[in-house]
């Protein structure tokens, strides 16, 4: 494959510690996150994966989907425009066939670029919004991005339509911890692999795809009901803001530890020969136990509880509801 690089670009990725549901709330906190990226230099500005919400099982995600044009591409054409830059992010979207999707947008000065919806919601995250089946790949000034969010880093799938076809990867996570139940050594064991997996979906993704990569992130606690089940899942998001050249060498990275704020790195933006080979697997790296557990049975659960509380027809409000098994 031949190498293609283009000049280095001040790129940002922004870690935000979300209130669960809350859109007002987060999005004063991603203006204030990405003013912060533009007064460093920053020519790109990456919000997480549901930047306007977060993500849990709570009832208050139900209410949050906003249209394409509401209050969250406000904000993200704002801040293009403000600081003349290329901005992104993901939010529940809900179009006007009465579906919500997981859209990630990329907006500049002079509009929308292109959007990417999230192939395959990830556990509970069925609940609120169905897959999409775009090849998330955006033209930006003759720059090639390809987006991808949370799990889409997992698979080998994402890595397929990607690799050899973008310049760079956007997007960011959304990744909750396994929570400390008895055993607590046992599932101890199994969030401490579970953070490593969050760090390295990223991080090799470059070098799986040949493209550096620009993710964002939440970050702060989370408490919420479990589906089906008469536990409390309480964690945390998993953090990890960062940003990685084409090799997959971090170039700059943010922890949970270091709560919400910013990473920023000038990065070449091009193709190079992957230095990994894709596997011939579903998914790129190992989930562990509980994920595994919690990927099968809350999809079932997911759809289900989708259908009944999410789907509208047009032009209907969308349902009120008390969250329940």
């Amino acid at each position: 494959m031949n190498e293609r690089s283009l000049a280095k670009v001040k790129m940002a990725a922004i870690q935000l510690q979300p209130v669960v549901g809350d859109v007002a709330a987060n999005l004063r906190s991603c203006e204030k996150l990405a003013n912060a990226a533009a007064e460093k230099g920053a020519k790109w500005i990456i919000l997480p994966e549901f930047f306007t919400t977060g993500m849990a099982f709570d009832e208050q995600i139900a209410d949050t989907p906003l249209p394409p044009n509401g209050e969250a591409m406000k904000l993200l054409a704002s801040l293009a425009k403000r600081h003349s830059a290329v901005v992104g992010g993901s939010f529940l979207c809900r179009d006007d066939d009465g579906h919500v999707r997981n859209s990630f947008f990329l907006v500049s000065p002079e509009g929308i670029l292109g959007r990417h919806d999230k192939d395959i919601p990830t556990m509970w995250e069925n609940c609120f919004y169905v897959g999409g089946n775009d090849d998330g790949i955006i033209n930006v000034s003759g720059i090639s991005a390809g987006s991808a969010l949370c799990w889409e880093f997992m698979r080998s799938q994402t890595a397929i339509r990607l690799r050899g076809r973008v310049d760079i990867v956007v997007g960011g996570s959304c990744w909750w911890s396994v929570p400390s139940w008895h055993p607590k050594p046992v599932t101890n064991k199994w969030e401490l692999d579970n953070s490593r997996t969050a760090f390295e979906s990223v991080r090799s993704f470059a070098a799986f795809v040949g493209a550096p990569v620009v993710h964002a992130s939440h970050c702060g606690p989370i408490e919420c009901s479990m589906p089906w089940l008469p536990l409390k899942y309480k964690g945390y998001y998993e953090a990890g803001a960062m940003i990685v050249d084409a090799e997959g060498k971090v170039l700059a990275s943010r922890d949970r530890h270091e709560g919400p704020g910013v990473v920023i790195a000038d990065v070449a933006a091009g193709k190079i020969t992957p230095k990994f080979e894709i596997p011939d697997s579903f998914w790129l790296h190992r989930r562990g136990p509980l994920p595994a557990l919690s990927w099968t049975y809350q999809r079932w659960h997911g759809k289900r509880w989708y259908n009944k509380h999410m789907t509208v027809q047009k032009d209907e409000k969308p349902p009120t509801m008390t969250i329940s098994g």
